[in-house]
């Protein structure tokens, strides 16, 4: 009587609670904490005090959707290609695709659609730079995802290339052209976050590291973490030099801007520097006093591009 009451319970039992919602997988395997790194796109308008070409906003905008369907296509076939070793890592193995949640061939689809609506996004605007950008990003991508994650160094590089790509990006679909120094700042914040996110992995996940990452026995943690100082104190360097360079009005602010910058970067190598197994993205949006070195220097950055104003 048990068996049989237990047996009908176990029908009765509405669907959804049976099997996990669909578009919520989808949803988690878009990593919608991730998007605000299309924001990127913004950079070289913000940084050039203009947004360039008529309408510039709407073509900002535009290029910030062509990254963000992008960045979605690479997500789903990214989960495709690692889901056995991710079945094997302490977070990831909860993603969609490697929990077997999402179907493979979903993911695909869904990701070569988004992959689809990022060039079109170029197409739309008849801007063939910003379609070079992003079918750039996601060759090199798909790419990584297959070869290049296996090389130490060079999949740094690659890591560090999607962020100067939406950078790119947004320059083309608004035609604001970037100084060197300030692409030069870009990469090496790129190089940075990249160095940083190899560091956590290793040193958190030990021998595990190397199993999900093979290219991680390559790298040693102090090695890394001397990188990642050498790289931070690069940037501030470049910042400073391109601060220094600016109009009269807008130097004072945009060098003093250079403080909470570095202050930021301090902040974020103690905190990578913590045994954590938090993606290096949650430690840049989520901790407040790296917030309230962010909040500051957009501060002063944008008085000196008020303060330069015509």
């Amino acid at each position: 009587m048990t068996a049989q009451t237990s047996a009908t319970k176990k029908v009765a039992l509405p669907r959804h609670a049976r099997r996990p919602n669909w578009l919520m997988a989808v949803l988690r395997t878009a990593r919608p904490r991730q998007w605000p790194k299309n924001l990127l796109v913004f950079a070289a308008p913000l940084a050039g005090a203009s947004l360039g070409r008529r309408d510039g906003l709407v073509y900002a905008l535009a290029a910030a959707a062509a990254f963000g369907c992008a960045s979605v296509a690479v997500y789903f076939i990214n989960d495709v290609a690692d889901a056995e070793r991710d079945r094997r890592h302490p977070r990831k193995r909860f993603r969609p695709v490697a929990a077997g949640v999402l179907p493979k061939w979903h993911a695909i689809a869904i990701g070569a659609a988004c992959a689809v609506a990022g060039l079109t996004a170029g197409l739309l605007i008849s801007e063939p730079l910003l379609v070079a950008a992003v079918a750039g990003y996601l060759g090199l991508s798909f790419l990584y995802s297959l070869v290049l994650k296996h090389i130490p160094v060079v999949e740094l590089l690659f890591v560090a290339s999607g962020f100067l790509l939406r950078v790119l990006g947004g320059a083309a679909a608004t035609h604001v052209p970037p100084s060197g120094w300030f692409l030069l700042v870009c990469s090496l914040g790129a190089f940075g976050v990249a160095i940083a996110k190899r560091y956590t992995e290793l040193v958190n996940l030990g021998p595990e590291a190397i199993r999900h990452r093979p290219a991680m026995r390559f790298y040693r943690p102090a090695a890394l973490r001397r990188s990642q100082i050498a790289v931070g104190a690069a940037m501030i360097a470049a910042y400073l030099a391109w601060a220094a360079g600016e109009l009269p009005g807008a130097r004072p602010w945009h060098l003093a801007s250079a403080v909470p910058l570095a202050l930021a970067l301090v902040r974020f190598g103690y905190l990578t520097g913590r045994r954590t197994t938090a993606p290096v993205e949650d430690l840049l949006m989520r901790d407040i006093p790296m917030l309230a070195c962010e909040l500051s220097w957009l501060a002063l950055f944008v008085a000196g591009l008020y303060t330069a104003a015509p």
